[in-house]
């Protein structure tokens, strides 16, 4: 599968994460009373001080324990509740098609960023021809996430803060060789150490990276 340019004659050729309080107690003796033959005792009875209380143990602040880093999907089968992956397998098998390569994004910028050797896992439906999609999910560092939404936000990608979450997609049409409208386009997630890009050509199934992020980050 190739990345569709809006241009006639388009076929899929490309890639489709932290007192203890001690106290003691002092115990004070007195000398005993010495009595004098002349004298009555008159010693007033001894006063006992009540040590004064220690104060109380400052709380320790509570630990946040910062978020598990996210972690990729051990195959593509993983990607998908059972729900989509049986509407996938129906509607445009096969997975993984070794003859699509057609990459998950086409913008520059990102694709610098998922072709830069970050782990991933890349999946894609339907065979080589004008019809399928390519996902990658990889794993991103802060920097790498902020450029990434950034890239998609100039190149003119609508971004929306959506499920903890930012989603950024693009769709566009053009008309092939033969006059039939071909639609295409790319759809991004972002979240902590996740990143989840998919391109499709005319085969943009309803709810697939939602499906995708809920399956992910349950």
């Amino acid at each position: 599968m190739r990345a569709v340019r809006p241009s006639p004659g388009v076929r899929i050729v490309g890639t489709i994460a932290a007192l203890v309080a001690a106290s003691a107690l002092l115990t004070a003796c007195r000398p005993e009373p010495v009595a004098t033959p002349t004298a009555t005792d008159a010693t007033p009875s001894p006063t006992v001080s009540e040590p004064s209380p220690s104060p109380s143990p400052m709380p320790s602040p509570t630990e946040t324990n910062p978020p598990a880093a996210f972690e990729l999907p051990a195959r593509c089968e993983d990607l998908y509740s059972a729900k989509m992956l049986a509407s996938l397998n129906t509607a445009n098998p096969p997975l993984n098609d070794p003859g699509v390569t057609m990459h998950s994004t086409q913008n520059a910028d990102a694709l610098e960023v998922l072709t830069s050797g970050i782990p991933t896992v890349r999946c894609s439906w339907g065979k080589p021809s004008e019809f399928g999609l390519s996902t990658n999910v990889s794993v991103v560092d802060a920097a790498q996430s902020a450029a990434i939404i950034a890239a998609l936000r100039n190149a003119g990608f609508s971004c929306d803060d959506v499920w903890s979450g930012v989603r950024c997609s693009v769709e566009q049409k053009t008309v092939d060789q033969d006059d039939h409208e071909v639609a295409f386009g790319e759809t991004h997630f972002l979240r902590g150490t996740g990143w989840v890009s998919t391109a499709w050509v005319n085969f943009a199934p309803a709810g697939y990276t939602e499906d995708v992020v809920a399956t992910l980050w349950r």
